[in-house]
């Protein structure tokens, strides 16, 4: 529950400490007997896999039937906790011989799989719950939005801040109107998810219980680099199969910028920071959205500007805080009336100071990411970061992993038509699958 009033200097003290309370509230549903149990595999056993597991898996009305991992030595921890689970290695296989008797999945790969796995899930009818970003390339993103609608299934992105009061808070704020209608926006995030590094010259063997060439999936072939340098940790630097800073983080931080702003698609984009190398995403990105207006800006466009690596916004945006250290990572709302600070993951703060120290905050309640998915595909409701939503937040942050490409170069974009008017920009909203991974709805030709 959030206090109706606070003291702002008070709270910056324990920013991102004890007073950071948890962003969601728990519903019990262990004391409930189910009424219906939804049929459920994982694609992923470990990492991310493997806390969307144990975050689904908290009601009782949700059995995991099975689970697809291609590294077998990191299945321990699942095959102890949820012994009853069948483990393959190939995802293919799984929906093929565990298909009939599921209802939902969640795709928690990494980047360049969301797409194939989720789409053929969907064609299938199962409901899903896929990790941010909702898929490596623009084009695959759109399909899968469109399919969801289709198919009608239930989805939901694991942009779990989503459904936190902080965030809510944020966004309630802003469409109030508490600092005036939003002039520009400057969101950052000070990891580095890049490598200016050249690809190392040598080829290790792959481990046992480990397949290579799933992990690949449809990416083209090539040789296997040991010590992290693809799986399990790195993988998100390498341009075929992460986004970089902006595609990890970007659907997180954007959110409620994009929920606060009723943003669409982009009018264009532009980067200002390194290219990325022949393999590898750059560091230390700034990066420049040109959207169009709505009913909550100053202006007929709202310039939002991303900031990662050492990257941050201008002295004169920072000055706004009143000498106020920056969240470290986190949104500035510049508005006509004041500024609105939004930290990932906490409380919004008001500048400046002598306007909003007394300012009396609504109460807004956290909602559950994961269980309200659950309780959506059970009938019970419906979540609140389904692909319709999320999708076009995707595709507007995967325009900015595109103009990283072309450093000081303006794209403009048409999201109807799925093109940029630089043509040799559109080589990166759809890349071809490689020959035997040809997915349905996906594919070239």
């Amino acid at each position: 529950m959030i206090p109706t009033a606070f003291s702002r200097r008070a709270f910056l003290k324990c920013l991102g400490t004890a007073c950071a309370t948890a962003p969601f509230v728990t519903r019990d549903l262990i004391a409930k007997p189910p009424s219906s149990i939804l049929r459920h595999a994982s694609f992923g056993a470990s990492g991310m896999a493997w806390s969307d597991i144990n975050q689904l898996a908290r009601s009782r009305q949700l059995e995991l039937v099975a689970v697809a991992e291609v590294d077998l030595n990191r299945t321990g921890e699942l095959r102890k906790r949820f012994p009853s689970a069948r483990v393959y290695q190939d995802w293919r296989r799984l929906l093929d011989k565990e298909g009939k008797h599921l209802d939902s999945v969640n795709v928690s790969t990494p980047d360049h799989m969301h797409a194939p796995i989720a789409v053929t899930a969907m064609q299938m009818g199962k409901h899903v719950y896929g990790q941010k970003p909702l898929a490596h390339d623009l084009y695959e993103v759109r399909q899968m939005t469109t399919l969801a609608r289709q198919n009608k299934v239930v989805t939901q992105m694991g942009i779990q801040i989503h459904s936190s009061n902080h965030y809510k808070l944020g966004v309630l704020l802003i469409q109030a109107g508490a600092i005036g209608r939003i002039k520009s926006v400057h969101s950052w995030c000070p990891k580095s998810w890049g490598d200016p590094a050249p690809l190392p010259d040598r080829t290790d063997p792959v481990p046992e219980g480990f397949d290579w060439d799933l992990w690949l999936g449809v990416c083209a072939e090539r040789p296997f680099i040991g010590k992290g340098y693809y799986h399990p940790s790195n993988w998100r630097n390498r341009l075929d199969f992460g986004t970089g800073t902006l595609g990890d983080m970007g659907c997180h931080i954007f959110d409620p910028v994009f929920q606060a702003l009723d943003l669409k698609a982009p009018l264009s984009v532009r980067s200002e920071g390194p290219a990325p190398n022949q393999w590898n995403w750059p560091v230390n990105s700034l990066i420049h959205f040109s959207f169009p207006g709505t009913r909550f800006t100053a202006d007929k466009t709202v310039t939002v500007t991303w900031y990662d690596g050492d990257q941050k916004p201008p002295a004169e945006v920072l000055a706004l805080l009143e000498g106020d250290p920056r969240p470290d990572t986190g949104s500035i709302f510049v508005g006509t009336h004041g500024t609105l600070v939004l930290p990932h993951v906490n409380r919004p703060l008001l500048y400046p100071d002598a306007k909003f120290q007394n300012f009396k905050y609504p109460e807004v309640a956290s909602e559950d990411h994961w269980l309200s998915f659950v309780e959506a595909c059970l009938g019970k409701g419906t979540t609140s970061a389904g692909f319709d939503y999320s999708g076009p937040l995707t595709e507007a942050v995967l325009t900015g992993t595109v103009a990283c490409r072309f450093p000081n170069t303006t794209l403009d974009w048409d999201s109807a038509s799925l093109r940029f008017a630089q043509a040799e920009a559109n080589a990166f909203v759809r890349r071809p699958y490689r020959a035997g991974w040809e997915v349905k709805g996906l594919s070239y030709p």
